[in-house]
């Protein structure tokens, strides 16, 4: 099954950051995804301070945890500073 309208997945179409600046979606981007797909729940990253306990601490917390797996899978992007994977982590305060 083919997409009509897929995003552009770029950093110069505006709907991701560059690695410099934290990675992942931006607001624009995740706008475009949920037009693209109707029913999404899709959120930009949680990068303020939380509640504990908190939607928002919840979804750092779930966020955090798949993203630690991604480092164990790519070991390369792990031990790189500059990788997408340790900016976006960064940008989302996961500990280390």
């Amino acid at each position: 099954m083919r997409r009509e309208n897929p995003i552009n997945t770029s950093v110069k179409s505006g709907n991701f950051r560059p690695t410099k600046s934290g990675a992942g979606m931006t607001r624009k981007g995740v706008m475009a995804y949920r037009r693209a797909n109707p029913g999404s729940k899709l959120s930009t990253a949680v990068t303020g301070k939380v509640k504990p306990g908190s939607k928002s601490a919840n979804r750092r917390k779930s966020y955090c945890a798949r993203s630690a797996g991604q480092m164990k899978m790519f070991p390369k992007a792990a031990k790189d500073p500059n990788s997408r994977l340790r900016q976006a982590r960064r940008r989302w305060r996961c500990r280390w």
